[in-house]
C-alpha cells in the first residue's frame, strides 16, 4: 500500500471514535466466525440488529425473512430518501485462512466478504446518525445474495418504497485499501443457466450403427455453442458461455440413451443476454437435428446485468472522492463477468454499485470465493465513510 493509500485509510478511520472502531472490528469478526448460508442468516440477523441498536439506530425492522431495514431520519423535509445496501450471507466453502476468528461453522465461510459489507453498512449508519443526510437513509441488510434471491424479496417487502436511489459496494482484492471504483455503465454481468439433454437410442458400444448416439451430439454442442461468443456476439461486447457439467453413460462399452450438460451464460447488456440465451437453444436444436437426436433445453433466468446510472455514479464519485480523493477513484481494468443481485434494484431504482479496495501490504491476494480470502479490515472504515458521504451527496440532490 502506498503512503497515499495509507493516509486515506487512516483519515477514514479517524471519522470513528476508538470505541466505534473497536465495535466495528468486533462485529465483523463475530460475523466472520459465525457465517450462515442464504436464507439461514438468523444468527447474523440478530447480531446485526443488536449492533444497530447499540449504535443508537432504533428504527430497525426485520424484512425478507432474514434481513433488516433500519431508518435514519434526514434533516430536511422533502429531501430524497436514499438506501445503502449490505448483503449478509456466506458461502459453502471450508475456510483455510487460519485467522483467529476463522469460521466455526464447518463448511461455511464468508469467502465473498459479506461480513465486510454488512459491517461497513452499520459503520455508515454510525456516521449518518452523528451527521445525518438531508433525506432519510435506509440501511438494507440483505439476505441470500449468493443465490440471487434476496434483492427481489427486499423489493417485495416494501422496504424501498419511496427511495430515490440505492448504493452499495463489494470488496475487491485487486485494489488496495483507499481505492474505490464508482463508474457509470455495466459493472457486473447477467447470470443465467442452461441445461441441455440429448435423447437418443442406446446400445452396445461395439455396434454403434444400431444406436443413435447422444454423446456425439453432446460433444458437437459443446464445441459449437462457443461460436455464439466468437461469431454471433459483437466483439466489443463481453460475453461468456461456459459448460460446467457433462454427464453421459455408466459403462465404457455402453452407448447411453441420453447425454446431458449444464452451464452458465454471462452478458453485460440485455441485448447480448437475449442473443446468447436464444442462441444456446438454437444450437442445441440444430445439433439434435443433425445427429438425429431430440434436444430438451431448459433455460433458467438469473440476475440481470448490473448497470449503474450516470446520475447515481456521479453522486457516488463525488461522495467517494470526499473520502479517498479524486486520485483514489479507479476503473475496472476488464469487464466483471461475475453476477450480483444488486442488479434487481437497479431495474427499479436509480443507483450505483461500487468496488471497494481491500488489499493491504503483505496480505494475501487470494480472490473471493476461495478458502483463503482475507481482506484488510481497514476497508471497513473506508467503506462506511464512502457510503455515508454518498448518502449525504445524493440526498442533497
Amino acid at each position: 500500500m502506498s503512503a497515499a493509500h495509507a493516509e486515506r485509510a487512516a483519515a477514514a478511520a479517524a471519522l470513528f471514535t476508538d470505541a466505534e472502531r473497536e465495535r466495528l472490528i468486533t462485529l465483523r469478526r463475530t460475523l466472520h466466525a459465525h457465517p450462515e448460508l442464504s436464507w439461514a442468516e438468523r444468527g447474523t440477523q440478530a447480531t446485526l440488529k443488536q449492533a444497530l441498536l447499540d449504535a443508537g439506530i432504533t428504527d430497525v425492522r426485520e424484512i425478507a425473512d432474514t434481513g433488516l431495514v433500519a431508518r435514519i431520519p434526514g434533516t430536511r423535509a422533502g429531501a430524497p430518501a436514499v438506501a445503502l445496501r449490505g448483503d449478509i450471507d456466506a458461502l459453502p466453502i471450508t475456510e483455510e485462512t487460519a485467522v483467529p476468528f476463522a469460521s466455526r461453522n464447518p463448511g461455511v465461510m464468508h469467502a465473498c466478504g459479506h461480513d465486510m459489507h454488512a459491517t461497513w453498512t452499520v459503520a455508515a449508519g454510525m456516521l449518518l446518525r452523528k451527521r445525518p443526510a438531508d433525506g432519510e437513509v435506509r440501511l438494507i441488510l440483505q439476505p441470500a445474495e449468493e443465490v440471487g434471491e434476496g434483492a427481489t424479496k427486499v423489493l417485495a417487502s416494501g422496504a424501498l418504497d419511496g427511495v430515490s436511489a440505492i448504493y452499495g459496494g463489494h470488496v475487491d482484492w485487486r485494489f488496495p485499501v483507499g481505492q474505490v471504483v464508482a463508474t457509470a455503465g455495466a459493472l457486473a454481468a447477467s447470470s443465467d443457466t442452461f441445461e441441455v439433454t440429448f435423447h437418443g437410442r442406446g446400445g452396445h458400444g461395439a455396434r454403434p450403427q444400431d444406436t443413435i448416439d447422444p454423446v456425439i451430439g453432446l460433444g458437437a454442442f459443446i464445441m459449437e455453442v462457443q461460436t455464439l461468443v466468437s461469431r454471433r456476439l459483437d466483439p466489443g461486447q463481453p460475453g461468456v458461455v461456459t459448460v460446467g457439467v457433462v454427464m453421459a453413460g455408466s459403462a465404457s462399452n455402453v452407448i447411453p440413451e441420453r447425454a446431458r450438460c449444464a452451464g452458465t451464460i454471462r452478458a453485460t447488456t440485455p441485448e447480448a443476454r437475449a442473443l446468447l440465451c436464444e442462441g444456446v437453444r438454437q444450437v442445441a436444436e440444430a445439433v439434435a437435428t443433425l445427429h438425429r437426436l431430440r434436444a430438451e433445453v431448459v433455460l433458467s433466468e438469473g440476475t440481470p446485468p448490473l448497470v449503474n446510472s450516470a446520475t447515481a455514479a456521479a453522486f457516488a464519485q463525488s461522495g467517494a472522492a470526499e473520502v479517498v480523493g479524486a486520485e483514489g477513484l479507479r476503473r475496472l481494468p476488464t469487464p466483471n463477468m461475475g453476477a450480483e443481485d444488486f442488479a434487481f434494484y437497479l431495474e427499479r431504482l436509480d443507483g450505483c454499485f461500487m468496488r471497494i479496495g481491500t488489499l493491504g501490504d503483505g496480505m494475501s491476494a487470494a480472490g473471493v470465493h476461495t478458502p483463503r480470502f482475507d481482506p484488510d479490515e481497514r476497508a471497513l472504515f473506508v467503506g462506511g465513510a464512502v457510503l455515508a458521504a454518498i448518502a449525504r451527496v445524493a440526498s442533497a440532490g
